[in-house]
């Protein structure tokens, strides 16, 4: 049975959709602004957001807020609970009508999340998890790749925009993977990357820069499937929490290629860059 807080994320998450697609037939007119280099956000970016926030306002005021474009809003009544939401994770590709784009929503509890979802409305795709429950996409249990080495491997990776001084060693890391992977894909969206991960469509992710927006969600869904989850140093990622909202590298993939991985990130020096 569907956990009461994953229920009330679905419902969110899904009204949050309807706004992303109502808007899709109409992109030439969207009112676009640029946060950063490179770095863009929509109106649509603000009314999807603004849907979920207002579902969770109402159903459970005290918990807090991190969300990419309303910001923080901390928990009352000495809650420790915060979402951290994502409205549009893939806004530039929803920008030039590319459908791999999606909702992220996390609950977490001192930084940690305890419930997860990532919704695809173009593909009607709703992965999600709650910790020590496993993780789920359409209501069907999901697990992480069981191959066992990056021989053949499928890899995700991503070049966010506030990376770029560090695209050299990143280019050394993808030049020296693809000696043993199938493949390396660059989709535009992180959480969907570790959905993807998640449900054994990928055999690892790594990229550098995210936000725990884009993640925080994502890594709960691939420890749940069965999976791994670090910085480029093999440790613990930080905190989804007010305190940590700086870019991060990520790695995430089932056991023994995240390990492989992550062999392949030190021996061309990447993870030295942080």
């Amino acid at each position: 049975m569907q956990k009461p807080a994953i229920t009330l994320m679905v419902k969110a998450a899904r009204a949050a959709g309807n706004v992303l697609l109502h808007h899709m037939n109409r992109l030439d007119s969207l009112k676009v602004e640029q946060k950063a280099r490179l770095d863009y956000a929509s109106e649509v970016d603000r009314k999807a957001e603004q849907e979920i926030i207002k579902e969770f306002r109402y159903a459970t005021p005290d918990y807090g807020i991190i969300a990419e474009e309303s910001g923080i809003t901390a928990p009352r009544r000495g809650s420790k609970f915060s979402y951290v939401i994502d409205p549009l994770d893939g806004t530039s590709n929803y920008l030039h009508g590319i459908g791999h784009f999606c909702v992220s929503i996390a609950l977490c509890e001192d930084g940690e999340p305890v419930h997860g979802l990532i919704f695809d409305p173009i593909r009607n795709e709703l992965f999600t998890a709650s910790k020590g429950s496993g993780a789920m996409l359409n209501d069907k249990r999901i697990r992480v790749s069981d191959r066992k080495s990056l021989d053949g491997a499928m890899i995700i990776t991503g070049f966010p925009p506030r990376e770029r001084d560090r695209v050299g060693p990143h280019l050394r890391t993808v030049e020296n993977v693809l000696e043993v992977a199938e493949d390396i894909r660059r989709t535009g969206s992180a959480a969907l990357d570790l959905a993807y991960v998640a449900a054994g469509r990928a055999e690892a992710y790594f990229e550098a820069g995210v936000k725990p927006w884009d993640i925080a969600a994502g890594i709960l869904m691939v420890r749940e499937a069965g999976g791994k989850v670090s910085d480029f140093k093999g440790n613990k990622t930080a905190a989804m929490s007010a305190e940590h909202l700086d870019g991060r590298p990520l790695l995430a993939g089932n056991i023994k290629c995240a390990d492989a991985l992550l062999a392949r990130i030190q021996a061309t020096g990447y993870d030295r860059e942080f």
